[in-house]
């Protein structure tokens, strides 16, 4: 005689409606299955290796970004801290298209502004004042995306969070915040200092009102997948709200069960990897069939 347990999900409008049982896994375990493990973010003993490795996949995060059309101008940065020198972080030059960007382009710059190293040339002041003050109040942030992109624009413009109405936008359950002052262009320290309070101590993403889209990360890996994801995500919830039906949120406990999956950072980093492969893979040599991150070579 066999027992068959039967586990109850009632889906209704709102998020007090889920009895499901759901299992413990770990973020590996989520994204695969097989036997083998899933890549992971590599580790270095060597600080000035990891620093090359964080600025080779720096530009191609940039590169990325150029395919997917966030580009506008001069506006748009991305940061990481340096491993060799804490207190200071590698910047984009100004002026140049991300599409073109290289390890060897980046820009090495102090707390102060300074340029310190890598490439001696300008870099954006208003990047400068978010990413800098960013850096300063979050040691556990590596790396801050920010561009002026199509959706994050137009959904700025609401200041509001996104709502949680799909699998992947359950990724910024209660790590968002919304930034709800437009004081112009930031050229003045001070409005980076408040963008920095207004994503507080543990949140990982900001909506820029009437500005854009601000994404953080352990590693420039984790905040660029979180920012092609929530501009993706931006763009379908302008489409949901443009139809003018009833949009259903998803539950409490299923947007919580699926965000702890979701919202490590080693998942985060595995995500990034399809497109970051296919930029690295592009800047040395013609595609091949094999998806093994860790035999790309560096960039000539």
């Amino acid at each position: 005689m066999s027992v068959t347990t039967t586990v109850q999900a009632v889906r209704l409008e709102g998020d007090q409606y889920s009895t499901t049982t759901k299992a413990e896994e770990t973020p590996e375990q989520v994204c695969a299955t097989g036997g083998y493990p899933a890549p992971s973010v590599p580790e270095f003993e060597d600080p000035y290796i990891k620093r090359q490795w964080q600025l080779e996949h720096m530009a191609a995060v940039f590169r990325v970004f150029a395919r997917k059309g966030f580009t506008e101008g001069t506006a748009g940065h991305i940061s990481v801290r340096d491993p060799v020198e804490p207190d200071t972080f590698w910047i984009n030059p100004l002026g140049i298209h991300f599409g073109l960007l290289k390890a060897r382009d980046m820009v090495q710059i102090n707390e102060d502004g300074h340029v310190i190293g890598g490439n001696r040339v300008a870099v954006n002041k208003a990047g400068f004042q978010i990413h800098g003050a960013i850096h300063k109040a979050r040691a556990d942030i590596n790396a801050i995306c920010h561009t002026h992109s199509p959706a994050g624009k137009a959904w700025s413009t609401f200041g509001r969070p996104l709502d949680i109405i799909n699998q992947d936008a359950c990724t910024f359950l209660g790590i968002q915040a919304v930034y709800e002052n437009f004081g112009g262009i930031v050229l003045e320290r001070d409005e980076g200092q408040r963008i920095a309070a207004a994503l507080g101590k543990t949140n990982r993403v900001a909506i820029l009102q009437n500005h854009g889209l601000l994404t953080t990360g352990s590693t420039v890996d984790e905040a660029g997948y979180l920012f092609t994801l929530l501009e993706r995500s931006c763009e379908v919830q302008i489409m949901v709200e443009s139809s003018g039906l009833p949009k259903r949120i998803i539950g409490k406990t299923e947007a919580e069960y699926t965000a702890k999956a979701y919202q490590d950072p080693k998942t985060l980093y595995l995500e990034a990897q399809p497109d970051l492969n296919y930029e690295i893979e592009d800047s040395t040599s013609p595609p091949t069939a094999s998806n093994n991150h860790s035999t790309i070579q560096p960039e000539p």
